[in-house]
C-alpha cells in the first residue's frame, strides 16, 4: 500500500517538542540496537559478579542437594544395579565366545564391561579388579574414575599409548589396589549428523537434553552413581571413591555433593570459580547455577567427607561455544578457601594429573592405606581385544542417550497435560464427563485463579526473573515521522540501570483530548527494527503497524533484542548463569512498555493488544502469558510444537540442527508448550496467523498443537474467543483475518 511520509527526522534531528511528560531524546546515530544491547550485556555482568560474591545459603544441605540435582538433570530413577562382562571379538571355530579380558597389569586384570544407569541407556567402559596373592582375601576400595571427554578409559589406563604416564590417571589408581570402574565418556568430537550447524557429540545431547530438564554431565553423573549402586550391592559398607578430571572432573564433584554414600573425591583439572561458566562451552550451561551452587558450594555439601582438588592444566578446548581456561592456582584456591578446610587443595607438577603429592596427601586423609609410587606407573598393559572400535562404544553411548531424551520428548504431551491442564482444572482430564454432560462446558474461573500459580512457575523456572525492581520509567521522545493519517516517535524508557527499552509509538491523527482507542503493540522478528514494521516495505511485514495506524489504532512497535546474533545468544548464556534468560529481559521491557502507554492520554489501558511475527510471535506466547495486561495476542509465523521443533532431531526444520543455539529453556519440554502458554493467555482473546508454505513448521504439526488450544477454550464455552487463519504464503504477516480479530475483540470501527 502506498502511504505518502510528510516529513522523516534524520538521526539526531526531532521534527517537535517531544511528548508530553517526557524528556526529550538526545541520543545520536543510527545504532539504537547496539547500545540497547550493550546496556544488557553490562548489566548482566553485574548480576554474575554480584551472585558470584554472595553467600550461598546452605543452612539445609539436604535441600541444596535436591536443588543442584534437579539443575543437572539427575532426576530419573535408576534401574537394578548389575554389571555385565562383554566382549566385542569374534566367537571362536570351536564355539567359544571371545573374552571379555582386555589386559593384565601388575596386581589386577582388566576388562571390558557394562552396566545399566536408566531405562534403554547403558554406561560403557573398563573394569579394573585386583587380584590375590594366594591366601589372601582382599577388600579393596571402590572407585569410579570419570576420564576427560576428549579421553577414553584405554587412554587413562595406559593401553593406548595416547596420554603420557603422568597423565594416566586410571594407571595410578589402579596400581594404588582400587576395584574400579572406568566409564566412557560422551566425547566433544564433532557430530557428522550435522548438515546445517557445527557440533560436537556433547552439544546435540545437550540441546535435546535441556529443553527436557536433562544434561549431557547429568547422564554422566547418573553413569557415576549407577557403578555406586554396583558396588554398594556387591560389597556392602565399602568405601567408594570418585574422582576425574576435566568433564570427569566436574561429574565426579557434582556426583559426591548429590549422593552421600560417596565417601572420598578427588576433582582434577576442573575446579574453578563459576562467574565465567557463561564462557565455557555450550553444553556445560547450567540453568541458575548461581549463586547457590558455585563449586565452593558444591564442595561445602560434600563436607564432611573427604575431598581433594587437584589444580592441574584443565583441557584445552576452543571454539565450541566457548572454551575451556586454566585459570591461575591463586583464583581457584580463593574459591576453595570458602569451604571448610578439612579438605585438601594440591598443585600438580607441569604436565601431570594424579601425581604423587596429590594422590599420597588424598589417600592418606580418606584413611586409605595404599602405596603410592613416587613416579609415575608404568605397566606394559597390552589390550588383548582384536575388534573393539572405541567409536562403536561411543555410538552406543551417545545413542542410548538420545535415546533417552526421545523417550522424555514423545511422552511430553501427556507430562505437560498433568502438570498443569489437570492440575489446575481436574474436570479437564480425559473421560471425566459422562455421555449425557459431553455437550455441557466448564466454569473458567477455577482454571483462571489456578492458573496464576502456573505462571508464577513459567516466569521463575523458565523465563527466569533478575532479583532487582524496575527502574523509574524516565521517558524521552522524539518525533520522526509526520504522515497524512498518524505520527510517529522514538520512544526510551529506562528498565534496569543501565539497560533501556525502545520503540516507535504511532499516534493517529484528529483524537479528542478525552478519547480512548485501543493499542495494538506489533512485534517484529529475528535481527529485525521497529521501522521494518512500519516504513521499510519489506514483505515480510507488509508495513502492518502503519496499516493498522490508519485504520485509527495507537500503535507501538517495540524493539526486542533478538539482533545481532550471537550477541544476543551470548546474552541469554549470560543470563542462565543466574536463572533469567533472553525473555527476562524482554519482559521487563514488556512491563515497562505497557506502564508506558497507560500513562498516553488517548490510551484505553484495558484494551492493549499483542501482534507479533517470527521472534515476534514467540514473543507473542511468552510475553502476553506473563502480562496479562495484554488484554489480546496474535502469534505470527511462529506457533508451533514447540517442543519436537527444538528437541526432535527429525522435526521438519527443526532447531537441533541450526545456528540459533539459544532456543532450548531449561525443562521446558516438560511444562509449557504453546498449547498451556496459550492456557496461561486465556479467556483473553488469541489468534494464530500461519502461511502455508512458511518453514517455520508445517501445517500438520500447527494444527496438531492449534487443536488443544482450540478445545482448552471450548471446554469453558469461549471457544469464539480463539481462532487460526491458515492463508496461502510464507513467513509473513496476511493481515486479512488477524485485521478483523482485532477489530472484534478491541471493539473498534474507525468508521462510527
Amino acid at each position: 500500500m502506498m502511504r505518502i511520509l510528510l516529513l522523516a527526522a534524520l538521526p539526531g534531528f526531532a521534527l517537535s517538542a517531544p511528548l508530553p511528560d517526557t524528556a526529550a531524546l538526545d541520543w545520536e546515530g543510527e545504532d539504537f540496537s547496539g547500545r540497547i544491547m550493550d546496556g544488557a550485556h553490562a548489566f548482566v555482568e553485574r548480576k554474575i559478579a554480584e551472585a558470584a560474591l554472595a553467600e550461598p545459603d546452605l543452612s539445609e544441605p539436604d535441600e541444596s542437594r535436591k536443588r543442584l540435582a534437579q539443575k543437572l538433570g539427575v532426576v530419573d530413577e535408576r534401574v537394578a544395579p548389575a554389571l555385565e562382562f562383554v566382549s566385542t571379538d569374534p566367537v571362536s571355530p570351536d564355539g567359544e565366545p571371545g573374552s571379555a579380558l582386555v589386559a593384565e597389569g601388575p596386581g589386577f586384570e582388566v576388562y571390558q564391561v557394562r552396566w545399566p544407569v536408566l531405562d534403554g541407556f547403558f554406561a560403557e567402559g573398563l573394569y579394573v579388579n585386583p587380584i590375590a596373592n594366594e591366601g589372601e582375601v582382599l577388600s579393596p576400595p571402590a572407585l569410579v574414575l570419570m576420564p576427560d571427554a576428549d579421553e577414553t578409559p584405554e587412554d587413562v589406563l595406559g593401553l593406548s599409548g595416547r596420554l603420557l604416564p603422568e597423565k594416566q590417571t586410571g594407571l595410578r589408581f589402579a596400581s594404588c589396589g582400587f576395584r574400579m570402574l572406568v566409564p566412557a565418556p560422551l566425547n566433544r568430537e564433532k557430530f557428522e549428523g550435522t548438515t546445517r550447524s557445527d557440533q560436537t557429540h556433547r552439544e546435540w545431547i545437550y540441546r535435546q537434553a535441556f529443553q527436557m530438564g536433562r544434561h549431557p554431565l547429568g547422564y554422566e553423573i547418573q553413569e557415576i552413581l549407577a557403578a555406586a549402586d554396583w558396588f554398594e550391592q556387591i560389597q556392602p559398607g565399602t568405601s567408594i571413591t570418585v574422582a576425574g578430571y576435566g568433564e570427569g572432573g566436574r561429574a565426579a564433584l557434582y556426583a559426591a555433593a548429590i549422593d552421600t554414600r560417596i565417601d572420598n573425591v578427588f576433582v582434577s583439572g576442573s575446579f574453578a570459580p563459576r562467574d565465567t561458566a557463561w564462557s565455557e562451552p555450550i553444553y556445560r550451561n547450567i540453568f541458575g547455577l548461581l549463586p547457590d551452587h558455585p563449586d565452593g558450594a558444591v564442595a561445602a555439601l560434600i563436607s564432611p567427607r573427604n575431598l581433594l582438588v587437584e589444580h592441574a592444566a584443565f583441557p584445552n578446548v576452543t571454539d565450541q561455544k566457548g572454551d575451556i581456561v586454566t585459570p591461575g592456582f591463586i583464583e581457584v584456591e580463593r574459591e576453595f578457601n570458602r569451604i571448610s578446610s578439612q579438605h585438601l587443595i594440591h598443585e600438580a607438577a607441569p604436565g601431570s594429573r594424579a601425581d604423587y603429592p596429590s594422590v599420597a596427601a588424598f589417600l592418606q586423609k580418606a584413611g586409605i592405606e595404599r602405596e603410592v609410587s613416587r613416579v609415575p606407573p608404568v605397566a606394559l598393559l597390552i589390550d588383548q581385544r582384536t575388534k573393539f572400535e572405541p567409536s562403536a562404544r561411543h555410538h552406543r553411548i551417545f545413542e542410548g542417550m538420545q535415546s533417552h531424551v526421545q523417550s522424555l520428548v514423545d511422552h511430553s504431551d501427556r507430562t505437560r497435560e498433568e502438570f498443569y491442564f489437570f492440575n489446575a482444572e481436574p474436570d479437564l482430564r480425559s473421560g471425566k464427563w459422562s455421555t449425557k454432560k459431553e455437550h455441557e462446558t466448564l466454569a473458567p474461573s477455577d482454571f483462571i485463579i489456578n492458573s496464576t500459580e502456573f505462571r508464577e512457575q513459567f516466569a521463575e523456572n523458565v523465563i527466569g526473573r533478575f532479583d532487582e525492581g524496575l527502574a523509574p520509567l524516565n521517558p524521552r521522545s522524539r518525533q520522526i515521522i509526520d504522515s497524512e493519517k498518524w505520527t510517529a516517535w522514538d520512544v526510551v524508557l529506562d528498565v534496569y540501570p543501565g539497560f533501556e527499552a525502545w520503540g516507535v509509538l504511532l499516534l493517529p491523527k484528529g483524537m479528542e483530548p478525552d478519547e480512548k482507542r485501543p493499542v495494538v503493540v506489533c512485534q517484529h522478528g529475528r535481527n529485525g527494527l521497529p521501522r521494518d514494521t512500519i516504513d521499510a516495505e519489506k514483505t515480510a511485514y507488509n508495513d502492518f503497524a502503519a496499516e493498522l495506524a490508519d485504520r485509527g489504532f495507537i500503535v507501538f512497535s517495540p524493539h526486542n533484542i533478538y539482533r545481532g546474533e550471537d550477541q544476543y545468544r551470548w546474552l541469554d548464556r549470560k543470563a542462565n548463569l543466574v536463572g533469567c534468560s533472553l525473555f527476562t529481559f524482554i519482559t521487563a521491557s514488556h512491563r515497562q512498555i505497557l506502564t508506558f502507554l497507560k500513562s498516553q492520554p488517548n490510551v484505553d489501558p484495558d484494551r492493549i493488544a499483542f501482534y507479533g511475527l517470527s521472534y515476534g510471535g514467540e514473543t507473542a506466547v511468552r510475553v502476553p502469558a506473563l502480562l496479562p495486561d495484554y488484554c489480546l495476542s496474535i502469534c505470527s509465523g511462529d506457533f508451533n510444537q514447540w517442543t519436537r521443533k527444538v528437541a526432535d532431531p527429525d522435526f521438519p526444520k527443526g532447531f537441533m540442527d541450526s545456528i540459533e543455539w539459544e532456543m532450548p529453556y531449561w525443562n521446558m519440554g516438560n511444562t509449557f508448550d504453546y498449547a498451556e502458554l496459550a492456557g496461561l493467555i486465556f479467556p483473553r482473546p488469541f489468534f494464530v496467523e500461519r502461511g502455508h508454505h512458511d518453514g517455520v513448521s508445517t501445517d500438520e504439526w500447527v494444527a496438531h498443537e492449534y487443536a488443544k488450544v482450540r478445545w482448552l477454550y471450548a471446554q469453558f464455552g469461549l471457544s469464539d474467543r480463539t481462532g487460526i487463519e491458515f492463508f496461502q504464503g510464507g513467513h509473513s504477516i496476511n493481515g486479512q483475518g488477524t485485521f478483523d480479530f482485532l477489530h472484534q475483540h478491541l471493539d473498534w470501527d474507525p468508521a462510527e
